[in-house]
């Protein structure tokens, strides 16, 4: 039996418009498992992206619940969910969002520095540690503008990572990458995964979703699909999608 890092029960997301109500999400339940890398798949403006910001606490659902250790993020107040996002929650999204005027070292350690939970000098060492195991030490001292968007990606995922976070959500993490570099963001979060990292991933790249061992899919703001695969593995990737296909096409994908 796997342990639930994360459970929503009954979420919903809706907006005024034109005098009435847009329901983005409609009574949700949802539960992530500890070590799963879960992938959250549906067409355009399914909802995916909306349950995923839910979840994490960067939108606020407007009625339900989401609870993680105990308590429920939607009732948390600001500083309490900007806490949470420094101490708990890694995230990575397809704009890398990296500040321009500091190194890529920098922008991996200030999130380190921000958490407290670490001295200056662990701080360091661990942010030149995942430089390193994203191949891109080399290139730390640069500024973003002065590297590639898979170069930035990578750094991106360290900085989500400092931390040591329970939860890892990336939202399109390779939707701006080429495939050389898609392909290495994802061995990066695979690797991540194998070590017990837990991964909570909004895609519409089916080279994404084959690295998940829970594929949910979502239409019309509810979660109608769910798919269970082995861990993967390259020498099984053809199988795998053959499979996968098949699935996301009954579900009219």
């Amino acid at each position: 039996m796997k342990n639930t890092v994360l459970s929503a029960k009954g979420l919903c997301k809706s907006f005024a418009h034109n005098g009435g109500q847009v329901h983005i999400l409609s009574h949700v339940d949802f539960d992530l498992y500890e070590g799963d890398f879960t992938v959250i798949m549906g067409a355009s403006g399914s909802g995916k992206s909306t349950l995923l910001y839910a979840l994490s606490g960067m939108d606020r659902a407007t009625a339900g619940e989401v609870i993680y250790n105990g308590k429920d993020i939607v009732k948390m107040k600001e500083n309490e969910l900007a806490k949470l996002r420094y101490t708990d929650f890694g995230f990575i999204f397809q704009q890398m969002h990296l500040v321009s005027n500091l190194t890529l070292f920098e922008n991996v350690a200030v999130s380190g520095y921000l958490n407290k939970s670490k001295s200056a000098a662990e701080v360091r060492k661990r942010a030149d540690k995942l430089l390193e195991q994203m191949s891109v030490s080399h290139i730390k001292d640069h500024l973003p503008t002065q590297v590639s968007g898979g170069e930035q990606q990578r750094c991106a995922v360290a900085r989500a990572v400092i931390n040591s976070p329970k939860v890892l959500f990336a939202d399109e993490p390779t939707g701006a990458l080429n495939r050389k570099n898609t392909t290495d963001v994802l061995d990066l979060l695979t690797e991540l995964n194998n070590e017990g990292q837990s991964v909570l991933m909004v895609t519409h790249d089916m080279r994404a979703a084959l690295r998940a061992n829970r594929i949910l899919y979502i239409g019309d703001g509810k979660i109608i699909g769910e798919l269970s695969l082995p861990p993967y593995s390259l020498s099984q990737e053809k199988s795998r999608e053959t499979q996968v296909n098949a699935w996301l096409t009954s579900l009219e994908w």
